[in-house]
């Protein structure tokens, strides 16, 4: 009875000593220094997951998250975010959120004075304007460079089919043919393949010190979207999800395909289920690949005793995925990496 108790306290010292845990896509650095830098002076986790994911947006990281990125079909940049609360379930996301910078700031006051768990559009930027965010302009001079140079090649690639005129050899405005004779088109993953260094969403999920686990997310979306389109980062399952009985997963990549999959939600629940969590990641990656073998997206999760891991779709121009993590066994945010599968 004496070697069991010791073998149980041995146990639960080293879950303690894993956390909390801090765990961001992509090799955001400052987006993890400043989350956790957050958690050491006593901030909640969703103080730290608004924080480092905010940190993004002020950056522009990599240019796929805040202003001035992803310019949309008519040279609009748009954002979408999501925060969650892990303990109430509790979930705050703007998508096509125009004239404001700070989405996830915009999605935590959603949850806090709202009963509303998703605001879209100019509506949620007068929300965001009566909750005493400045209106501003997101369109940059890098931004609008991009938008010019996209017209010049006669907008292309974009993300319509089946229209005319050809849209795989001229811009708009498009419509309905009157018989539709579908073509192959280039899937959108390999189109975005082609560019893997212009990232994509920042996804986060925060493990405190007692196991309670929060997550969000932060993008400017596909660029060249059609206006009006939004992706997977905030929609609660998709872009990522947070359970303090079990664990928290975001995720990256081709939005308008891995949000018909739910993969952060189904991460999460193959945790519960007492799975690892870098092979709950391979498992949400192996149930889209069979759908869309070629999609562009990757996946991090993590658990309530601060274990984590992440995993990816291989395809040419993206066989390995970066990731950051902070915890108390690392002595400062580190980069990780995983080959895809």
């Amino acid at each position: 009875a004496l070697f069991l108790l010791a073998v149980l306290q041995l146990a639960c010292a080293a879950s303690a000593t894993a956390l909390p845990v801090v765990i961001n896509t992509w090799a955001f650095r400052k987006a993890a220094e400043t989350a956790w830098r957050v958690l050491q002076l006593g901030g909640s986790e969703l103080d730290a997951v608004e924080r480092g994911c905010g940190q993004c947006e002020i950056d522009q990281c990599d240019g796929s998250v805040g202003y001035g990125g992803s310019p949309d079909e008519s040279g609009e940049t748009t954002l979408d975010a999501m925060i969650m609360d892990g303990n109430t379930m509790e979930v705050g996301a703007v998508a096509d959120l125009r004239h404001v910078k700070n989405a996830i700031g915009v999605a935590r006051k959603v949850i806090e004075y709202t009963k509303h768990t998703l605001l879209v559009g100019e509506s949620a930027s007068l929300f965001a304007v009566r909750m005493g965010f400045p209106y501003e302009d997101l369109t940059t001079q890098k931004s609008l460079l991009m938008y010019s140079n996209w017209l010049n090649q006669s907008c292309q690639p974009n993300y319509w089919k089946n229209v005319v005129p050809d849209s795989s050899k001229s811009c708009g405005p498009y419509k309905q043919p009157e018989k539709v004779t579908p073509k192959e088109e280039q899937p959108t993953s390999q189109r975005r393949a082609q560019n893997v260094q212009s990232h994509d969403t920042i996804g986060m999920v925060v493990v405190g010190g007692s196991g309670t686990v929060a997550s969000g997310t932060s993008t400017n979306g596909a660029i060249h979207k059609i206006p009006g389109r939004v992706g997977d980062s905030p929609i609660a399952g998709a872009g990522s999800y947070a359970d303090s009985t079990a664990g928290g997963a975001a995720a990256t990549g081709d939005g308008d395909i891995m949000m018909r999959f739910l993969p952060s939600y189904q991460a999460v629940e193959y945790m519960r289920m007492g799975t690892d969590p870098a092979v709950a990641c391979q498992k949400v990656i192996s149930r889209i690949q069979k759908y869309t073998p070629k999609f562009f997206g990757a996946v991090i999760c993590a658990n309530t005793t601060g274990s984590y891991g992440a995993a990816c779709n291989k395809i040419p121009g993206f066989t390995q995925f970066h990731f950051m993590v902070s915890s108390p066994l690392l002595s400062q945010p580190t980069e990780h990496v995983v080959d895809c599968i």
